[in-house]
């Protein structure tokens, strides 16, 4: 060994005396270094004693060779060498009776840390197979470890053969380096050097992020970790400097790995910050300071995107959750600060204020002992509901969806559920206090314009259910029912989710209407999964919920109530008892004609796919038992009982798919009872019906209740009459068929009759020919019966209409006795004919008509005027007039008969569309809509011309008749049937505007939704000549071509310049403008100055007249409405509605600033090129004095504010309208800037009257300054008006002081002043102080320039 030490001796000393003679120092050979780490790990004190003396006998001291290793450490560009060189310098540091005081110095020190950071950063890591100690030095080859970059803090000590050797370098040479840099850290006190201290934080810092790819083994990772934890403990000791600075440093190096994405770097970090740094930090307080600050400085670097800034709060929660409860109170009281300060941070408090209540323990303080009354989480939900109504609409939705969570959360325990009732304004029963708005802040936010909002608040309803109580706001149910409809299919489903969650908790009849009136409708919705939604909704909430009671119900064989006093309210409450859950509210909803067709498609789906249980046809059967029975024990009528409503309809939809659940003796008793009854009632107007015997027992009879179920009867057993015993069925079908031929059934139950009677034949008929033969015959003599019936009526009505004619004046048609009786009688039957007739011919199309035919022509044609017959002496009576029902039902019945034949419908349609046009019967000009749209399914062409008169029932005076002509033009148009072509679309506008709501809410999801997808260009090509139709102006080209007459144009115009027809209008401009994408929006604003501003300045366009002057100030209003500014991100409504809380990934903000540039380019240039015509239409208006000046004005002063610095180059041509504008635009916004000053100070004035007493007046009037400073101080020209309003009310003070209270005088009383010196008024007598004067010398006059 005295041979190795001799050698490096000599080879140190060659190699500084080199460094001396030549400029660059040379680097310490490889066979040196391994000669000294054999040397330094014997750990021999004697032979480093040895070592030491003969470098001090060489004039070397143990600097040089520090400066020898630190430049050999620096320069070695392979990395083998350095690494190499580091490892001694360690070894020489941590060796025995070292001088360790001159050997480290602070760039040597450097020197090691940048080696050690560079081998992480290159190349490949070796890790055996088995841990081994680390001092040892394998010989073989070892496979590299894991891609990327990586640290070589090992080189092989084995000799020369090292180059033939692997290029990856031992792991455990980098574990044996990090635990001699602990020792090391260990010994020397860091204060001195606080560069030195900094650098080593920051590479213990990046190493696990360096290292992380490195490492495939979770095992050799977790101890590198380990070794990286045990340096900076070290480092947090008091020796290395002051604890909290340390500690600070370390926190900031930790900070890159805290905020990435979770892996085991990050896990790393945040486990010595929360366990070794907290434990550091219950020794230390400038440790504990630092982490207690720690979350702060968090918040201050969170990024803003979405995933990154939760992973951020994440975080901060796990450092939250290890502090103290005073350290956490303190920093919730941060947090609330932050959610008052900009956008960023209020978004970053929202997610804390969420985590720290659902993470934090006890948040409401149930569980102290020490009763508080504003606890840290109720002041944090208090701000939560606060930023449920912030101006950001990303904050909204994510305090909305926090909120929901949170309730979600701590409505799981008890004894929080009052607290939270207190917090959010709910009394008990979720009654509202009159203090607070939760249901109209969820009203609010259920119809706010952004997407996310509105399913935000959605989500918070549906999780506030059961806290609500009892009832739900009215408003807001319907506000979710609307919601249903929402055209985005995110919010419809979180519509559905919140009503049927309300249905679940619920059994409230309003919440129970709402949801039947907003959910079945969607299983026609275009998103399949709405569909199945619906489906297993109606399965769950309806069919299951009627099972369970249908099971449940047994007949009461007797009742506490005696008949004396029993009453119809009574009897309900008491069969509400024996069916709970609101099973009788439920199946009346489900027989209202908005909701049966919806119900009808859904049992009709579940059927086909086989989701009908048996169950549930028993149950409906046992509730109609189990009604009966109880009516029956209290010794009731039979005749005045009716089943529950919507009972035997949903037994009708489902015993299509249940046939063999339904018991044949169940229908035969209840056939017998209902058609008896129908017997005894004979024909009546149902509406006379039920006022029947009102007076017996309370109970009124409703003979249209027995109709209908009489109806769905029928309906039930022609759906199970395959499984009927053939004796019975061929009874129950002559029974049917005698009632059939008396007509003098109600027109409800004449389809039921025929179609159960088809039904029966065709079923139990031998063969299908046998059928249909059966069929042909009674139907043969219906037919023949009612053409029987039918002329009779016409014959004797022509009888008395020539016995009338010879009395002057003519008898009254209203004549009392057997005549006037058995007339009504005839014309009865007669109505019950044609519509029976009318029936028969839907039920068999082949049916032959040719003798019911004429007779119905001599109907529909008796209103007609007639030449021949105008020859003829006497008064000619039309059946239109004595016979109404009879006249509506003929065209309803040649309706049917011309669907089945179309060469009866090419010479009838004609007809059809004459009576739509004159007729001034509702009802009539209804039917013929509907007839009109069956037609043109059936026979396209034939109606195809008549579309323009059909649309003129979209102005009709009745509200049902516009309403049912829109439904059915819109499915006519979405199935393609009608294109929308010519005067359709036009036309469809007016819809926007309508009187009724319904119709508009339809006409919007039209436009908005079916018509934006179907046809997106539309709104677009049709823009400009709208303008022209709507303000029923010809004065134009583009408008010149139309051929409706001028009745028809002012019926499809909102003319008028004042201000409704002009709202009108924009509303409809608007409606078009939001379905146009950036680039059609872009190209109609050219359209609109090529086609309107250009036209009217070449002459083209009439401005004299006044429909052309509506044109053009309708041009300038949506020029300068910011509807038409195009923005890069509009996009369809479902493509933007996900991203619009947190703006999408990088690619798309990328793409979205593209878009944004490319716009604000063009517009720009749209602009300019504009201009030209803009200072042509401004000479023409004004050498006409015309008053639409101030409207181009103001769309330019709009156009052009964007673009302030450039209106010199943009209005070149026109200099004094440069001037105008750039005034106009100072005029305006310091008149604006005055408008908010002056509301601003009114407001304070407001709020400081009321207060008292004047302290706290004048406290909370100083609070209320700083607040409006804060909010104003942006705008400078809002603050300079705030300034000269408080200095014109610190003037109006200081008269009122000069004038010792009394009120200035007015100008005219005051006489001319008389002006003194003011060198000899210091010796006269005046009480007024001369500073008072010279400010009011010096006041400034805050009159406006119009006031000037």
């Amino acid at each position: 060994m005295e041979e190795t030490i001799a050698r490096i001796v000599t080879d140190l000393e060659e190699t500084n005396q080199i460094a001396d003679t030549q400029s660059q120092t040379p680097l310490i050979s490889r066979s040196t270094l391994l000669d000294l780490q054999s040397l330094l790990s014997t750990n021999d004190p004697h032979l480093l004693s040895q070592f030491f003396d003969d470098l001090a006998s060489k004039s070397l001291s143990p600097s040089s060779v520090s400066s020898l290793l630190s430049f050999t450490m620096d320069s070695d560009p392979s990395l083998r060498l350095s690494l190499l060189a580091s490892k001694v310098y360690l070894s020489l540091l941590h060796s025995p009776n070292s001088p360790v005081f001159t050997l480290f110095t602070p760039i040597s020190f450097l020197s090691l840390l940048r080696s050690l950071r560079r081998a992480f950063k290159t190349g490949p890591l070796a890790q055996p197979d088995e841990p081994s100690p680390p001092h040892t030095r394998p010989n073989r080859k070892r496979k590299s470890g894991g891609r990327g970059r990586g640290t070589r803090n090992n080189v092989r000590s084995s000799g020369g053969n090292s180059e033939e050797e692997s290029d990856s370098l031992d792991i455990k040479e980098v574990f044996f380096m990090l635990e001699m840099l602990v020792s090391v850290v260990g010994l020397i006190h860091l204060d001195r050097f606080p560069d030195s201290l900094k650098s080593l934080i920051q590479t213990i810092g990046e190493i696990p992020l360096m290292a992380m790819e490195k490492f495939g083994n979770s095992v050799w990772f977790n101890r590198l970790m380990d070794f990286c934890s045990r340096v900076l403990s070290e480092v947090l000791r008091s020796e290395h400097g002051e604890m909290a600075s340390t500690a600070a440093e370390v926190l900031k190096s930790l900070l890159p790995l805290i905020l990435m994405v979770k892996s085991q770097a990050r896990s790393f970090a945040l486990g010595f910050v929360t366990k070794r740094m907290m434990e550091l930090g219950n020794e230390s307080d400038g440790v504990k300071k630092a982490v207690v600050n720690f979350p702060r400085y968090l918040v201050q670097k969170a990024p803003e995107k979405a995933e990154p800034r939760a992973l951020a709060v994440e975080s901060i929660m796990e450092v939250v959750k290890v502090m103290d409860l005073e350290d956490q109170i303190g920093y919730i009281e941060y947090v609330l600060k932050m959610t008052k300060g900009k956008a960023n941070l209020r978004l970053l408090g929202v997610d804390l204020i969420a985590m720290m209540l659902m993470s934090l323990r006890d948040p409401l303080g149930v569980y102290s002992d020490v009763k508080v009354r504003d606890y840290w989480g109720t002041k944090c939900l208090q701000a939560l509901i606060l930023r449920c109504s912030d101006l950001s609409a990303g904050i909204r939705a994510r305090a909305l969806s926090s909120l929901a969570q949170v309730v979600g959360f701590l409505s799981g325990d008890d004894r929080n559920t009052g607290i939270l009732k207190e917090v959010m304004g709910l009394g008990e029963g979720g009654e509202e206090r009159p203090e607070a708005g939760m249901n109209d802040l969820l009203r609010k936010r259920c119809m706010d314009e952004k997407a996310a909002v509105r399913k935000a608040a959605l989500l918070l309803v549906t999780k506030l259910t059961a806290l609500l109580g009892g009832s739900l706001d009215g408003v807001l149910l319907k506000t979710m029912g609307m919601a249903c409809s929402d055209p985005l299919v995110s919010i419809r489903k979180a519509a559905i989710s919140a009503l049927s969650e309300a249905f679940r908790t619920f059994s409230d009849e309003s919440v129970i209407t709402e949801w039947l009136l907003s959910v079945p409708r969607l299983i026609t919705d275009n998103e399949s999964s709405i569909q199945e939604e619906c489906e297993n909704l109606f399965l769950e909430l309806i069919l299951d919920r009627v099972s369970r009671a249908g099971s449940a119900c047994s007949p009461k064989k007797g009742s506490s109530l005696s008949d004396s006093n029993l009453t119809a309210k009574s009897l309900e409450r008491e069969m509400e008892l024996l069916f709970p859950e609101g099973v009788l509210v439920l199946l009346q909803g489900i027989c209202n004609g908005e909701v049966t067709p919806w119900v009808n498609k859904i049992c009709t789906s579940l059927g086909k796919k086989k989701r009908l249980k048996p169950k549930i046809a028993i149950a409906l059967q046992n509730i109609i038992k189990t009604s009966e029975s109880l009516w029956l024990s209290h010794s009731m009528p039979i005749g005045k009982w009716t089943a529950p409503a919507g009972a035997w309809f949903l037994l009708s939809e489902v015993s299509t798919y249940l046939s063999k659940a339904v018991e044949w003796e169940f229908l035969h008793h209840h056939w017998q009872l209902l058609d008896k009854n129908g017997e005894e009632d004979k024909f009546q107007s149902p509406f006379l019906q039920g006022n029947a015997d009102a007076d017996e027992k309370g109970i009124e009879s409703n003979s249209v209740a027995w109709a209908g179920d009489r109806v769905f009867l029928l309906q039930t057993i022609s759906n199970v009459s395959v499984e009927l015993p053939a004796e019975p069925a061929a009874d129950l079908a002559h029974k049917l068929l005698k009632r059939v031929e008396k007509f003098s059934m109600h027109s409800t139950e004449v389809n039921a009759h025929i179609k159960a009677l088809r039904t029966l034949c065709k079923r139990k008929a031998l063969n299908p020919e046998e059928g249909d033969q059966l069929v042909l015959k009674w139907l043969h003599l219906l037919l023949s019966k009612a053409c029987e019936i039918l002329e009779k009526y016409i014959s004797d009505n022509k009888e008395a209409n020539k016995s009338n004619s010879f009395f002057t004046p003519p008898s009254s048609g209203n004549r009392k006795g057997k005549q006037g009786a058995t007339a009504s009688r005839l014309l009865s039957k007669a109505v019950t004919a044609v519509y029976t007739v009318g029936s028969l011919v839907i039920a068999c199309p082949s049916a032959d008509v040719s003798s019911i035919v004429p007779l119905l022509y001599t109907v529909i044609t008796s209103g007609n005027p007639d030449s021949k017959l105008k020859k003829l002496p006497g008064p000619r009576v039309s059946l239109k007039q004595t016979a109404p029902s009879l006249y509506i039902q003929a065209w309803l019945t040649m309706g049917k008969i011309c669907l089945a034949d179309g060469k009866l419908a090419k010479s009838y349609i004609p007809l059809f569309v004459q009576e739509l046009e004159k007729s001034d019967c509702a009802a009539l000009r209804n039917n013929l809509v509907v007839m009109m749209a069956d037609f043109c399914v059936r026979h396209t062409a034939l109606v195809d011309c008549y579309i323009a008169k059909i649309t003129k029932c979209l102005r009709d005076p009745c509200e049902l008749v516009r309403r049912q002509t829109f439904i059915l033009l819109s499915r006519l148009l979405q199935r393609d049937y009608v294109k929308w072509r010519g005067v359709l679309f036009l036309r469809f506008l007016l819809c926007l505007v309508d009187e009724s709501e319904k119709i508009r809410q339809l006409a919007d999801f039209l436009f908005g939704s079916i018509l934006k997808a179907k046809a997106p260009l539309l709104a677009y090509n049709s823009f400009v000549e709208s303008i022209y139709v709507l303000n029923d102006c010809h004065a134009h080209n583009g408008h010149n071509g139309s051929k409706n007459s001028r009745m028809e144009s002012r019926l499809f115009s909102i003319r008028g310049n004042d201000e409704t027809s002009r709202s009108k209008r924009m509303r409809i401009y608007m409606c078009l403008l939001k379905q146009m994408a950036p680039e059609h929006l872009l190209a109609t604003f050219a359209k609109l100055c090529a086609e309107i501003l250009a036209a009217a300045s070449d002459g083209m366009l009439n401005i004299d007249d006044i429909t052309g002057q509506s044109v053009l100030q309708d041009a300038f209003q949506i020029l300068a409405c910011k509807e038409i500014r195009a923005s890069s991100n509009r996009g369809s409504a479902s493509d933007t509605a996900e991203v619009e809380e947190e703006g999408g990934d990088n690619s798309a903000s990328a793409a979205a600033a593209k878009g944004r540039a490319i716009t604000q380019a063009v517009r720009k240039g749209l602009i300019q090129n504009t201009i030209p015509i803009f200072i042509e239409l401004k000479r023409l208006l004004e050498s006409k004095n015309s008053p639409l000046t101030g409207s181009l004005m103001e769309c330019l002063r709009i156009l052009l504010k964007d673009y302030k610095s450039e209106i010199d180059d943009m209005l070149v041509a026109d200099k004094q309208l440069q001037k105008e504008l750039i005034y106009d635009m100072q005029k305006y916004e310091s008149a604006k800037a005055r408008t908010t000053a002056a509301e601003a100070v009114a407001n304070l004035q407001n709020q400081s009257t009321y207060q008292s007493p004047c302290v706290s007046k004048r406290a909370d009037g100083t609070h209320a300054k700083n607040k409006l400073n804060q909010k104003l101080q942006s705008d400078s020209k809002v603050a300079s008006a705030i300034a000269d309003a408080a200095a014109e009310a610190i003037a109006r003070s200081v008269l009122k002081e000069v004038n010792k209270g009394a009120m200035t005088p007015p100008l005219s009383s005051i006489s001319m002043p008389k002006l003194k010196s003011n060198q000899a008024g210091s010796h006269a007598q005046n009480d007024r102080p001369l500073h008072v004067l010279e400010s009011l010398r010096k006041r400034q006059s805050f009159d406006s320039d119009d006031e000037n």
